[in-house]
């Protein structure tokens, strides 16, 4: 381990001074969605490697994580001997993606794109559900979170998949990923 930070905006900056081999990102990073950083890490001159560890089992995340080109997601839950054999592979470059995770993920990525040429102006509201929509959060979460009720969320979530032309929340985090909204 050569760092550890408690912000995105340090992980940013620390990883910028050392260029490590690998970075090994929790999908929380403090109270942020540590799944922000992997396209500015990815976009560095080299890229860095990236290995996504989560205690959670959440589609968006994963589908989020190899949309943006991390080298694998994997759970906290994994065995030692796996978890070792996915640092050092990643940190060799290597993908750890599978193919069948390659074929359902690429599913989510494309059914996520708008089409050419369309643009699905989104409210200041609908951004905002979506912004905490695509960190895995439930309509009653989010209700919470913005103090409104739950069926108003209900509501806000199906008029912007509609308007961006996705099927389900996973698509809409990947969207979202996709066109810079989180």
């Amino acid at each position: 381990m050569c760092g550890e930070a408690s912000s995105l905006g340090e992980l940013v900056s620390m990883v910028q001074q050392l260029a490590p081999d690998l970075l090994l990102l929790d999908v929380r990073v403090g109270e942020e969605d540590g799944l922000n950083v992997v396209p500015a890490v990815r976009a560095l001159d080299p890229p860095v490697n990236v290995l996504l560890f989560s205690a959670h089992d959440n589609p968006s995340h994963e589908a989020r994580a190899y949309a943006d080109g991390a080298n694998g997601y994997l759970y906290k839950s994994a065995e030692v001997d796996l978890l070792l054999d996915s640092v050092r592979r990643a940190a060799a470059g290597e993908s750890l993606w599978q193919r069948t995770d390659q074929r359902r993920l690429n599913n989510f990525v494309k059914a996520s794109k708008p089409p050419v040429g369309e643009h699905a102006p989104l409210t200041p509201r609908e951004q905002e559900i979506l912004k905490i929509l695509a960190t895995g959060a439930t309509n009653k979460q989010i209700s919470v979170n913005l103090g409104i009720s739950a069926e108003t969320v209900k509501e806000h979530v199906q008029h912007l998949l509609r308007k961006i032309g996705v099927t389900d929340r996973t698509q809409a985090a990947v969207w979202a990923a996709r066109n810079n909204l989180l």
